[in-house]
């Protein structure tokens, strides 16, 4: 997803913007953080939890959509991206659970 090119396009409200900035910047610290846990329980919930910020981010976007900030070719390749990132995450998460 690329929030910071959507929060640029129109200026949404500033709680809006924040939580957006919020979720995006959690998405990158959880897997980081994630990533340097040694036990296998704790990596998968910083996945698990960055993987929710990812559908965090989709509501926001959802609703900006919805508020008419920002238009259906930007919602869908956002949505799009942020699917992908899903899966990823998803895939992060199964390979530990095996």
């Amino acid at each position: 997803m690329n929030c910071k090119k959507v929060l640029s396009i129109k200026k949404p409200k500033r709680f809006v913007k924040d939580q957006l900035g919020r979720a995006s910047f959690s998405i990158i610290l959880n897997i980081a953080e994630g990533s340097g846990k040694s036990s296998t329980k704790d990596r998968k919930n910083y996945f698990i939890i960055a993987r929710a910020s990812v559908l965090e981010c989709v509501a926001v976007i959802d609703v900006m959509q919805d508020d008419g900030k920002i238009d259906k070719e930007t919602y869908q390749r956002n949505l799009q991206l942020a699917n992908e990132i899903s899966r990823m995450h998803y895939t992060m998460i199964k390979n530990l659970t095996e």
